[in-house]
């Protein structure tokens, strides 16, 4: 009986985690592949693409949360967060004033944006994950109008500006963000621009910022679990999963520790941490998490399980999903400005195209499903989706012995999650649904 009891725990836990289990299989053999490169390129890579990409992945939480699915909309927000950029710069805005400005100006932006797209949703009901793509591609085609032909054509702008198309109508297909202020020589006349506006703002060596990010998570861990005994609304861990979290903390402290006693040990290499940025995720981490614990989030979470009950119990269902729009919209907007500052350049008809794509298979990575997802999913998610992209080459080169092809492994890899992601949720729904109805 228990040997049944535990071999179905398990299939249940390879079941629900398939996807993730695919990934980490995946990883590891394309780190095996490559095995020539060293520790500091695979840490270097990821933890800029996790910097750069973690707010995006944040912000699809609370639609999943408030029962409208996967957002694959947040494109919108994306697109007023490009607008934002393109009006600092196009007045030569830049260094951490023209980065609030970018963030103030896509505000308004965004909430406008959300509010439509929260409309559609409210009228698009039970379909709302088909129609956030639609909306996408609609708001795509507006805005290829604005920058391609409206800036210069119908909005008339000073002949010669360096971000127009010769000729003075529509902007360049790139353009430079503008370099930092560390980055431009006293002699130069050149103005600070957007790159690294906030990754610049501080930064510590690896090792220190690993033991100090280590302190914090210790401290939120053993605050949150007291805090949890006291409250009998939040979750108390197992005492188990508290102790295993204790342990990796205070590893991760040991392993800055080594680096700062031994600098030119195995951690050696690797670049600077922006700190700035990962306080901004953090934030944006405890928002979330705490949002949950509000009102607000309540409603939300109400109306994802049963939009019928949460009517009957007074909450207004389709202002609950309105906001839930508007807040994923307006993160989606904040989170291509840093997304960009950190690339420092501007792919103007292409750089949000696949944002929505590679956001949702991320999450989708992390273990999240149409119907849940929280902020660890999204972070585990960030780690391993991205570390697919680093080691895709190796996993090209070891197959068909050209590099090239993991350029299709990471798109055979980013469709086929979310298929398959999609397709297990829907079978569980209808197995569910099956065994209700013969009991």
């Amino acid at each position: 009986m228990l040997r049944g009891l535990d071999k179905s725990k398990v299939k249940a836990f390879l079941f629900d985690n398939i996807v993730t289990i695919i990934f980490v299989v995946f990883i590891i053999v394309g780190i095996i592949a490559s095995s020539e490169l060293p520790l500091s390129f695979y840490i270097n890579e990821l933890m800029a693409r996790f910097f750069r990409n973690a707010f995006l992945v944040l912000a699809l939480i609370i639609p999943v949360m408030a029962g409208l699915g996967l957002n694959f909309g947040i494109v919108v927000g994306a697109l007023a967060g490009m607008l934002s950029i393109i009006a600092v710069r196009f007045f030569d805005g830049g260094g951490i004033v023209g980065l609030l400005i970018c963030f103030l100006i896509a505000l308004p932006l965004a909430i406008l944006f959300g509010f439509l797209t929260g409309k559609l949703f409210n009228k698009t009901r039970g379909q709302e994950m088909i129609a956030s793509l639609i909306v996408g591609y609609f708001a795509d085609g507006v805005y290829q109008f604005i920058v391609l032909f409206a800036i210069g054509g119908l909005i008339t702008v000073a002949a010669g500006h360096p971000m127009m198309i010769p000729g003075g109508v529509g902007i360049l297909a790139t353009f430079d963000m503008g370099a930092h202020a560390s980055q431009i020589s006293e002699m130069s006349d050149q103005v600070p621009g957007l790159k690294y506006a906030l990754d610049w703002i501080w930064r510590l060596p690896f090792s220190p910022a690993l033991i100090a990010i280590a302190v914090c998570i210790l401290i939120f861990v053993i605050v949150q679990q007291i805090l949890a005994k006291r409250n009998p609304a939040w979750t108390v861990k197992k005492p188990w999963v508290f102790w295993l979290n204790i342990a990796v903390c205070i590893a991760i402290i040991l392993l800055g520790v080594y680096g700062i006693l031994f600098p030119r040990g195995f951690l050696w290499g690797i670049r600077d941490v922006p700190m700035v940025t990962g306080m901004v995720i953090i934030a944006l981490c405890l928002f979330t998490h705490y949002f949950t614990k509000t009102k607000l989030g309540q409603d939300c979470r109400s109306v994802g399980q049963s939009q019928h009950i949460a009517t009957v119990s007074g909450i207004n269902v389709d202002r609950t999903r309105i906001i839930a729009t508007i807040f994923s919209t307006v993160l989606a907007a904040w989170g291509m400005i840093i997304f960009l500052q950190n690339i420092g350049t501007v792919n103007t008809y292409a750089a949000h195209r696949q944002i929505g794509m590679f956001s949702v298979a991320a999450l989708l990575v992390g273990g999240a499903t149409t119907a849940k997802a929280s902020v660890k999913n999204a972070l585990i998610g960030v780690v391993l989706f991205n570390a697919m992209f680093i080691v895709s080459p190796a996993i090209g080169r070891l197959f068909s012995g050209n590099e090239g092809v993991g350029e299709y492994t990471r798109s055979f890899m980013v469709y086929g999650v979310i298929g398959l992601s999609l397709g297990l949720y829907i079978w569980k729904g209808v197995k569910a649904e099956r065994d209700k109805n013969l009991l």
